[in-house]
């Protein structure tokens, strides 16, 4: 599978579809959610992959990176 390059930005755009945090950006999701997320196993397709990138990301305390995308998600 090749990388998508708007993967960050759907982070930032992307709201949660389901559960505790519907309509949540996903970039914008707690942590303990996320850890969750890995401890029962992240959902399948896309959505799956958007949610362990922030995770990640989360977890490395990179989330600096994102603050940029998340200005121009108030621009569109």
């Amino acid at each position: 599978m090749n990388p998508d390059p708007n993967l960050l930005m759907n982070v930032v755009i992307t709201q949660m579809p389901f559960g505790k945090y519907k309509g949540t950006y996903l970039s914008d999701l707690p942590v303990s959610y996320l850890e969750w997320f890995e401890q029962k196993g992240f959902p399948d397709g896309k959505l799956g992959i958007m949610l362990q990138t922030i995770y990640e990301i989360k977890l490395n305390g990179l989330e600096y990176l994102l603050d940029p995308l998340r200005k121009s998600r108030y621009k569109r």
